[in-house]
């Protein structure tokens, strides 16, 4: 709404402008009044029109480019005054002078775009802070706003900083919850909902941001290159995107490590009440799940699946797909040991 205001104001400017600039002309049979509002006019919406065309234009492209003109600028004046110390003609020192500013403005504007995500010093992005204060980024990627876990995470208030979500993973968001698989459908519809309550929690900071990568295609490379230039953290359930922030020295916070470390210590020998729910891979084996999703098999197991049992842990295996236990019926327990001692 504001931007509206201020391009309706900026046109009414210039109406006023150019009616006041054709006043000053003065002819029997024209009112340059009315001729110069009308030019005000249309100079105003093309000027808009081609505001509202530039809107994808970033503000550090923008300021990269500036930077590469300024720098192409003291070039250009570098060089030409070199070449006037040699004895010139003035004509053709003038012709060097608008060749030379040329040819180095362009490629400096050239080489600062090519290069902007390493302008991390220019003006725009110099933040005027307390050094006691540190502004924490953390990215979020489509796994874990689906996943959905970032929200409660996000109310107990245990990590601090802004949360940014790029322009790209909202429009993959969007493109998963448009798609005409029903599960996907539902998986992207959820995504957006929880995004939507993370806006709206006033414990959590979310920021839309709208850079994007032109020249990278994979949203994992997008995300891990954005959290380079912020100099953010990484928040993720996904392994892949793991290993590749990892690899380029990003840091990542992994929610799916961050439940299995908050998982409560089993150790062998100590005892559990699990219910059985189906068979393991193995021969008469049950398998149940504690509420945190920890899987527990149980030997002798098969023949209470559906029952709640009493289960002896034997041993704790941790995987990359999270934690095992494997553990015996208190009867199973007690025969082995007597066969031990025969």
């Amino acid at each position: 709404m504001t931007l509206i205001f201020i391009r309706i104001f900026f046109i009414l400017l210039s109406i006023i402008v150019g009616f006041q600039v054709g006043s000053f002309i003065q002819h029997e049979n024209l009112d340059f009044g009315k001729i110069g509002a009308a030019v005000g006019f249309l100079v105003a919406v093309a000027i808009t029109l081609f505001e509202f065309a530039m809107r994808k234009v970033s503000v550090r492209g923008l300021s990269s480019a500036v930077f590469g003109l300024i720098f192409g600028l003291i070039m250009a004046k570098l060089v030409s005054d070199t070449l006037a110390l040699v004895p010139i003609d003035e004509t053709m020192l003038y012709s060097l002078r608008v060749v030379l500013t040329l040819i180095f403005c362009y490629l400096g504007m050239i080489v600062a775009i090519r290069g902007r995500d390493e302008f991390n010093i220019i003006v725009p992005y110099v933040k005027f802070s307390r050094q006691d204060q540190k502004d924490e980024l953390v990215v979020l990627d489509t796994s874990v706003i689906i996943d959905g876990r970032i929200l409660d995470i996000g109310n107990t208030r245990f990590l601090e900083g802004k949360f940014v979500v790029p322009r790209f993973v909202l429009r993959e968001l969007q493109q998963i919850a448009d798609s005409s698989d029903s599960l996907k459908r539902a998986r992207g519809r959820r995504g957006l909902d929880i995004l939507a309550k993370l806006q709206k929690n006033p414990n959590i900071d979310v920021k839309i941001h709208n850079e994007d990568f032109a020249d990278i295609k994979e949203v994992d490379a997008k995300i891990v290159k954005l959290a380079k230039v912020l100099s953010a953290k990484v928040f993720t359930n996904d392994y892949n995107l793991n290993k590749i922030a990892e690899i380029q020295s990003v840091k990542v916070l992994n929610v799916n490590e961050l439940a299995n470390a908050l998982r409560p210590v089993v150790l062998p020998g100590e005892g559990m009440e699990i219910r059985l729910s189906k068979e393991g891979k193995e021969y008469n084996q049950g398998v149940g799940y504690l509420e945190d999703g920890t899987m527990v098999v149980v030997d002798n197991g098969r023949r209470l699946i559906g029952q709640s049992v009493k289960v002896i842990v034997g041993s704790v295996l941790q995987t990359a797909a999270g934690r095992m236990i494997f553990g015996k019926l208190p009867e199973d327990l007690k025969r082995d040991r007597n066969n031990n001692r025969r």
